[in-house]
């Protein structure tokens, strides 16, 4: 068996992440990574610092092997060397669609994909992608190459086929979309084989109950299930829905000393104008700005506009937050000595919907993992939330109903 070929770093790595302008959300680390040949045979093993959504397929025109992965920074690998390779003629890395990241291994000949996998749960965060390639017929090549067999699509489309629907009239039902955290292959916080992403899935149909058996709310997620949702599918899934809130639920973890309690996030006034920059470059303007026709704005234009709308929403939005803050203290649920906090967090950026982030509690504590485990803590925080939206609610029309007058 040909020894694996690791990657190389070069002395000035860090001015080439930066020269690419990747965030570093993921880095690749190259001592753990590399190339494994045995003769038509390769595997190819990449270690990265967390687990990202990512998708692999066969192309042809050459035949290569192509890795799309959520905004990974490969700035670490240098220029890897692969001139000892046989099967791998060239290595490339690179930026593409925003925020996200491509690996190209190019083939000396077809190989097809045998399986793509990756793994979780090390104690330092980190995952490992590991994808073996073996020789196959020219015919499974080409059913391969044009199926686009591989992992979760990394790039699904930002919007239904159907158009946005408008909020409905006052005195209907509060349309209140629940967004549990991660999914799929981008389990969230993990600890003692219990993910985030499960904990917030299951919170969030706790709190759906209590918000329908509590008022008049038409009530949806942005998954149902274990599966993964792009961050800018989860804001589609809102614009659609003719969300009037968003609330995004999750369970975090931090690396040094003991965090308890839950907090209650908004979006940090200095993260929102490049927050809306990127929204306006990137997005489908049917989605990001409703009962606006921006089809025909350039970027600044539709930036501006979106400007406008957070202005006037963000004194609803901290309402929002300090109401789910009441509520849940309300309730008897411990709350961190922080309670509320700013911060630039991604699905919290559409401009004209009150939108909050709750970290319900910290996985990294064992008492709040137990609790969050326990069926009787969720209702009783799911509860909280539900007197919380109700509270604002009634505030909100009120103050709406003023400034008619």
């Amino acid at each position: 068996m040909r020894a694996a070929v690791l990657f190389i770093i070069v002395a000035l790595w860090s001015a080439a992440a930066s020269a690419q302008g990747f965030s570093g959300l993921a880095r690749v680390d190259p001592a753990r990574s590399g190339l494994e040949e045995s003769g038509r045979q390769v595997v190819l093993r990449l270690t990265i610092s967390q687990p990202v959504p990512y998708r692999v397929r066969l192309l042809d025109g050459p035949p290569r092997l192509v890795v799309d992965f959520r905004e990974v920074d490969f700035g670490a690998l240098g220029r890897p060397d692969v001139s000892s390779l046989e099967n791998v003629v060239a290595l490339r890395t690179g930026r593409v669609g925003p925020g996200w990241t491509r690996l190209v291994a190019e083939l000396s000949a077809p190989l097809g994909l045998q399986s793509a996998q990756m793994v979780t749960g090390a104690e330092d965060g980190s995952a490992r992608v590991e994808v073996a390639l073996v020789p196959v017929s020219d015919e499974e090549f080409a059913a391969q190459v044009a199926s686009g067999q591989g992992g979760t699509d990394a790039f699904p489309a930002p919007s239904a086929s159907a158009p946005p629907k408008r909020r409905p009239a006052e005195g209907g039902p509060l349309v209140v979309v629940l967004d549990p955290g991660h999914g799929g292959v981008d389990p969230g916080a993990t600890r003692d084989g219990v993910t985030e992403a499960d904990l917030m899935l299951a919170f969030a149909r706790d709190v759906r109950e209590a918000l329908l058996r509590a008022g008049d709310y038409e009530v949806v997620m942005t998954r149902e299930d274990d599966s993964f949702v792009s961050l800018e599918t989860r804001l589609t899934i809102a614009r659609r829905a003719g969300a009037d809130i968003f609330l995004s639920l999750h369970a975090d973890a931090v690396e040094e000393g003991i965090a308890r309690g839950a907090q209650v996030y908004t979006l940090s006034e200095e993260a929102s104008s490049e927050a809306l920059a990127k929204l306006a470059w990137r997005h489908d303007r049917d989605d990001i700005l409703g009962g606006a026709d921006l089809s025909g704005t350039d970027d600044r234009v539709a930036q501006a506009l979106m400007e406008i709308a957070r202005r006037e929403t963000a004194p609803r939005t901290l309402a929002l937050a300090r109401s789910m803050v009441g509520g849940l203290r309300g309730k008897g649920v411990r709350l961190h000595k922080h309670p509320m906090g700013a911060a630039d967090f991604s699905v919290l950026k559409l401009p004209d919907i009150p939108a909050v982030l709750l970290e319900a509690a910290f996985l990294s504590t064992t008492s709040e993992l137990e609790k969050l485990q326990r069926p009787e803590w969720r209702r009783q925080a799911a509860d909280g939330i539900a007197e919380g939206v109700a509270a604002w609610a009634a505030e909100d029309a009120r103050l709406r109903a003023l400034r008619r007058q």
